[in-house]
């Protein structure tokens, strides 16, 4: 005989404090302290032009790519929007407990991240530093609102955008042609896996808990999905330079996102009935649509770029 799911918030939030502490202890014992200022080739710095009278930026002293450029702004912008991101899973998951000290861990160790990235920026001259304190602005003032509802969906969300900002991290660090970026985007690649290591596995306990929610919120999430960064101004022209650098693209999102995840929460393995099974069947649908849209993408990249070479 089956048992009726929790769907009220408050008892999911209780059923799950004990998932959440020992993946909490997990992570506490996993993550390594790293600092910010050791990943800043320091002795690169020097004064721009404004209050202290120095040298005007101009786009010849980046040795980044135009591409590389791109892809570290929409990161970091992204990362900039912590406060927003803060208030929004602090709304949902809560303050008290394990989820609170959860919430303040995760906003502390994400916080670095934008300080390093913003840091190796200026002191290497990689980006126009008022065009991106301009874009800052603007993008912060927008502030971020999730866009899913309750505590399943949310994290259901969070579990495919922390593997997605993985990805973005480590394949920028890789386009970029510095070792100093690459290594210090492998760093804060570290941190987003330890993070999606964290809600992969309670959303697999979501579904432990409450198997046909969960498979509805993850179906709901997985077929609307935007990276937390989409209301950056200009951010499709950018994603779409992004993704035929193969930095971040359809195949990639598939394959290495959206598939993975899936994967562990077991999420075609699972018994379920009802609105769960067709809510699967719509995922299903979605994922083979997806599958096929990214192979016609790389066919058409690859096509262009035996051109370019041509």
């Amino acid at each position: 005989m089956s048992h009726p799911e929790p769907t009220d918030e408050v008892v999911l939030l209780r059923e799950l404090e004990p998932v959440v502490e020992e993946n909490l202890n997990r992570h506490l014992a996993t993550a390594k302290e790293w600092f910010p200022h050791e990943y800043v080739p320091w002795s690169e710095g020097r004064d721009y032009d404004g209050i202290l009278g120095g040298e005007a930026w101009e786009p010849g002293q980046s040795r980044l790519s135009e591409v590389a450029r791109t892809s570290l702004v929409v990161n970091l912008l992204t990362e900039d929007n912590l406060p927003s991101y803060h208030h929004e899973i602090a709304t949902v998951f809560g303050r008290d407990g394990a989820w609170g000290t959860w919430v303040h861990r995760w906003t502390a160790e994400e916080g670095r991240h934008g300080i390093a990235i913003r840091d190796y920026l200026l002191a290497t001259r990689a980006v126009d530093p008022v065009a991106l304190e301009r874009a800052r602005m603007q993008h912060m003032e927008g502030g971020f609102s999730n866009a899913y509802e309750g505590l399943i969906e949310s994290v259901a969300y969070v579990a495919f955008q922390e593997l997605a900002t993985r990805v973005s991290h480590r394949n920028t660090g890789t386009q970029s042609g510095d070792p100093l970026c690459e290594q210090l985007l492998a760093r804060v690649a570290a941190d987003e896996n330890l993070h999606m290591i964290f809600y992969r596995n309670l959303l697999s306990a979501m579904f432990d808990l409450a198997p046909n929610t969960a498979m509805r919120a993850v179906a709901r999430v997985a077929t609307s999905f935007q990276m937390p960064g989409h209301t950056i101004e200009g951010f499709g022209r950018k994603s779409v330079l992004i993704a035929k650098a193969g930095i971040y693209d359809l195949r990639l999102h598939h394959d290495d996102v959206l598939v993975p995840v899936l994967r562990q929460v077991k999420a075609f393995e699972r018994s379920l009935s009802g609105d769960g099974d067709a809510a699967r069947e719509e995922l299903a649908a979605f994922m083979a649509g997806l599958d096929a849209q990214a192979s016609r993408f790389v066919e058409r990249r690859e096509a262009m770029r035996a051109r370019v070479s041509a």
